[in-house]
C-alpha cells in the first residue's frame, strides 16, 4: 500500500515537472510555474501589466513561456503597491493624448 503511494507520488512529481515544458501556458499552468496566486495573475492580466496573447477570438488567457521568463526576470517587484502605481501612470499616459 505505501510503496503505491510513493508511485503516485512520483507519477504527480513527474507530471508536474513536464508542465513546466509547455511553450503555452493557461493561468493554472502559470500559477503552477512562477508560484504566484491565480487572483495575481487576473490582477496584473486586468492592468495590462504581464505578456499574454492577445487573440480576440479566445476568452481564455494564454501566456507565451520564453515571454514570461524574460517578465519575470526583468520585473522582480509584483507587490500590489508597484503594479498599482504603475498602472496610474499608464493612465495618465493615456489621458493625455
Amino acid at each position: 500500500m505505501e510503496e503505491n503511494e510513493n508511485v503516485v507520488g512520483l507519477l504527480s512529481d513527474i507530471k508536474g515537472l513536464l508542465g513546466h515544458q509547455k511553450k503555452v501556458m493557461n493561468v493554472d499552468d502559470l500559477a503552477a510555474y512562477t508560484g504566484l496566486s491565480k487572483s495575481k495573475i487576473y490582477k496584473l492580466t486586468h492592468l495590462k501589466l504581464i505578456p499574454m496573447g492577445n487573440n480576440p477570438h479566445i476568452r481564455q488567457k494564454f501566456f507565451d513561456k520564453d515571454t514570461i521568463d524574460a517578465w519575470l526576470l526583468g520585473e522582480p517587484d509584483l507587490s500590489d503597491e508597484t503594479l498599482e502605481h504603475r498602472f496610474n501612470e499608464q493612465q495618465l499616459v493615456k489621458n493625455r493624448r
